[in-house]
Protein backbone atom coordinates (compact mmCIF):
# COMPACT_ATOMS: atom_id res chain seq x y z
CA UNK A 1 0.00 0.00 0.00
CA UNK A 2 1.16 3.47 -0.57
CA UNK A 3 1.51 5.49 2.27
CA UNK A 4 2.80 8.92 2.50
CA UNK A 5 3.54 10.25 6.10
CA UNK A 6 2.54 13.45 5.20
CA UNK A 7 -0.91 13.04 3.71
CA UNK A 8 -2.26 11.52 7.10
CA UNK A 9 -2.39 14.81 8.76
CA UNK A 10 -4.01 16.33 5.36
CA UNK A 11 -6.72 13.76 5.31
CA UNK A 12 -7.16 14.55 9.38
CA UNK A 13 -7.47 18.24 9.01
CA UNK A 14 -9.72 17.62 5.76
CA UNK A 15 -11.86 15.84 7.77
CA UNK A 16 -12.13 18.10 10.75
CA UNK A 17 -12.57 20.62 8.55
CA UNK A 18 -15.67 19.04 6.91
CA UNK A 19 -16.87 18.10 10.19
CA UNK A 20 -16.41 20.46 12.74
CA UNK A 21 -14.80 23.47 11.31
CA UNK A 22 -17.65 24.43 8.74
CA UNK A 23 -18.61 27.28 10.59
CA UNK A 24 -16.57 30.22 12.47
CA UNK A 25 -15.24 29.81 15.94
CA UNK A 26 -14.62 33.19 17.88
CA UNK A 27 -12.49 31.84 20.44
CA UNK A 28 -9.66 29.55 21.28
CA UNK A 29 -11.57 27.69 23.72
CA UNK A 30 -14.63 26.56 21.95
CA UNK A 31 -12.23 25.30 19.22
CA UNK A 32 -10.17 23.13 21.90
CA UNK A 33 -13.90 21.46 23.37
CA UNK A 34 -15.53 21.33 19.63
CA UNK A 35 -11.99 19.60 18.70
CA UNK A 36 -11.27 17.25 21.46
CA UNK A 37 -15.37 15.91 20.80
CA UNK A 38 -14.40 15.55 17.24
CA UNK A 39 -11.10 13.59 18.18
CA UNK A 40 -13.03 11.43 20.98
CA UNK A 41 -15.45 10.45 18.37
CA UNK A 42 -12.89 9.95 15.47
CA UNK A 43 -11.05 7.88 18.22
CA UNK A 44 -13.79 5.99 19.30
CA UNK A 45 -15.26 5.18 15.74
CA UNK A 46 -11.56 3.86 14.85
CA UNK A 47 -11.84 5.29 11.25
CA UNK A 48 -9.82 4.40 8.71
CA UNK A 49 -8.98 5.33 4.79
CA UNK A 50 -10.15 2.93 2.66
CA UNK A 51 -7.14 2.93 0.09
CA UNK A 52 -8.89 2.15 -3.61
CA UNK A 53 -6.10 0.20 -4.93
CA UNK A 54 -2.69 -1.49 -3.69
CA UNK A 55 0.69 -0.50 -4.42
CA UNK A 56 1.08 -2.95 -7.31
CA UNK A 57 -1.79 -1.69 -8.77
CA UNK A 58 -1.44 2.08 -8.59
CA UNK A 59 2.34 1.19 -10.48
CA UNK A 60 0.15 -0.24 -13.16
CA UNK A 61 -2.01 2.48 -13.26
CA UNK A 62 0.33 5.14 -12.34
CA UNK A 63 3.31 3.91 -14.44
CA UNK A 64 3.82 7.49 -16.05
CA UNK A 65 4.42 8.76 -12.81
CA UNK A 66 7.40 6.15 -11.59
CA UNK A 67 10.57 6.69 -13.27
CA UNK A 68 12.41 3.86 -14.99
CA UNK A 69 15.33 2.43 -12.29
Amino acid sequence: MITDPGTDPEIELSTLTGQCLDRRITDIDTLNTEFAAWQHATNTDQRQVNWQFTTTDARVKLRHLYQNN
